[in-house]
């Protein structure tokens, strides 16, 4: 197998048949942002207090009976106490008044027993008033929050593997009809435990489906789009789900509905199926050159250029098909130091984006306002990233996007209380920052792993983020003990993982490695330039 690039130069770098393609391969990656932060609304924590019963009461006592306590300087109804209810029922039937007869701090309180009120201002049902995963069951939300990048670790550790052997285009579509029944499914559930369950499936299915579309258009593209498709293509559409997704929350207050109705939004592309090519450069390693030929000569065809007679040609140094697993990353040296330092930026790198969207519910004002300020946010660093990736080196614009997004979480601790429009400022810039980050690596790593490791790679730096994005729910849930808590360390963090970055190697200009030989070659030749 000669240079893939090289051998379709004659396609050119743009024309009908790359645009169409472009289209339509980021066309799936909407759903994705319907699916991917639904927990935002479907898991939020309406202000509740404990239920009183209908019991003999007088006004007073029953308004009194929920005890004030201080949080961060303001005075609001305790959420998970009430002064016991058989003592004010006794001093309300002798005719005593609360604070004026009775001190109530000299009260016995108790639980909510009776369960919890939840206003209704904002959400009509969640599963938090579903299931109460308020109080001693409020570590049941991050759980449910976790559950989603556990699938997603599982969906990162398989689907390489799978796309590997069966193609790129199968598990693309098959990830899609398995998100589909899995948050279908999930609008059923009749317990908590059900719905972390699905929702395991619905991570791994996104992923699945996220990884395998990009790998995908990575090597269908030409080298000028991959750019375009790898920044602001695949991440623009799906911040366009995103930047969708708090206003159908915003019309359908009811979490069961709107989880059927986006259950819906992934069958929209199964047509596709039928314009989506299969990756030519993955059927060549397969050895299956005919039917990459024949992909090739159908672009040629709508780009109006005449294929030469032989596009593939083959000789005798013809590669043997070897499937390749995530053992042969760990044997070579140089891959496996690659590997660590790309599992650590991914790592960090997603404790801070998923931190910081999954914390939007927790802002000051109106939560879907909140949750579309957060995806907007990020579409003017999809559009900046592709532009500075044309040119500038990969290393360079990820470290320097690393540090403005740690440093400005870290920043957020000096803000005062009362300035808490910075603050959501700072917050919405660490969110660019991290989106840069974000939008970065994707494109570098997939440049970094040659085509028969790429997908396995990919996978396995997905893996790793998704150890990081598993803590993210966690890490934010730090903040109802210490509100500045999580960003001290998930600044920390990101500073950290900037000074990793610069031990990797340089893809700017260069091409995709089709082979281990090829890329362990451009290493040698980057170590001896610079001795």
């Amino acid at each position: 197998m000669g240079d893939y690039d090289e051998d379709t130069a004659f396609l050119g770098q743009s024309g009908p048949y790359f645009w169409t393609t472009f289209f339509l391969l980021n066309a799936l990656f909407v759903s994705t942002g319907f699916n991917g932060l639904y927990i935002v609304f479907v898991g939020a924590a309406p202000k509740h207090s404990c239920l009183i019963p209908e019991v003999n009461l007088t006004e007073e006592w029953r308004n009194a009976i929920i005890p004030i306590t201080i949080v961060d300087g303001e005075e609001v109804q305790s959420q998970c106490s009430r002064y016991k209810l058989d003592v004010v029922r006794n001093l309300s039937a002798e005719g005593y008044i609360p604070g004026r007869d009775v001190n109530l701090t000299n009260l016995e309180q108790e639980g909510c027993l009776n369960g919890w009120n939840y206003s209704k201002d904002i959400y009509q049902s969640t599963i938090v008033t579903e299931w109460d995963l308020v109080c001693d069951n409020q570590w049941k939300v991050p759980f449910a929050s976790s559950t989603l990048f556990v699938g997603y670790l599982v969906g990162s550790l398989i689907s390489g593997q799978l796309s590997d052997r069966f193609g790129r285009k199968k598990v693309v579509f098959m990830s899609l009809g398995v998100q589909c029944l899995s948050v279908l499914l999930q609008s059923f559930s009749h317990s908590w435990r059900m719905f972390c369950i699905m929702y395991l499936w619905v991570g791994a299915s996104q992923i699945s489906l996220y990884i395998s579309a990009f790998v995908l258009g990575t090597e269908v593209l030409s080298k000028t789009m991959r750019v375009l498709f790898t920044t602001l293509g695949a991440f623009l559409f799906y911040c366009i789900g995103y930047m969708i997704l708090p206003w159908i929350a915003y019309g359908i207050r009811e979490w069961r509905t709107l989880l059927a109705v986006l259950s819906a939004t992934p069958l929209m592309n199964i047509p596709l199926w039928w314009f989506i090519p299969e990756s030519p450069r993955w059927l060549i390693t397969q050895g299956r050159v005919k039917e990459a030929e024949a992909i090739v000569r159908h672009a040629a065809s709508k780009n109006n250029i005449e294929a030469p007679p032989v596009i593939f040609k083959e000789s005798e140094d013809l590669p043997v098909c070897k499937t390749y697993t995530m053992l042969d990353i760990l044997k070579s040296k140089n891959l496996r130091c690659i590997t660590l330092m790309c599992l650590l930026l991914w790592m960090a790198i997603n404790i801070g984006y998923f931190g910081l969207s999954l914390n939007t519910s927790n802002l000051s004002g109106n939560p879907f306002v909140n949750c579309f300020l957060s995806a907007t946010t990020e579409v003017p660093a999809y559009i900046v990233s592709t532009w500075l990736l044309k040119a500038c080196p990969r290393r360079a614009l990820l470290s320097l996007f690393l540090i403005i997004g740690g440093g400005v979480l870290l920043l957020i601790q000096f803000i005062p209380d009362t300035f808490h429009h910075v603050a959501l400022a700072l917050e919405m810039t660490g969110k660019f920052g991290f989106t840069m980050a974000f939008s970065i690596v994707y494109i570098y790593t997939a440049e970094i792993y040659p085509t028969v490791l790429r997908n396995i790679g990919m996978g396995m730096c997905s893996s790793a983020a998704r150890v990081g994005s598993i803590t993210a729910p966690y890490v934010i849930f730090l903040g109802t003990y210490n509100k500045v808590l999580p960003y001290i360390l998930m600044g920390s963090l990101t500073i950290a993982s900037s000074v990793v970055n610069f031990f990797l190697p340089e893809t700017l200009h260069k091409d995709l490695p089709e082979t281990v030989e090829q890329m362990q070659e451009c290493q040698r030749k980057k170590k001896f330039k610079t001795e």
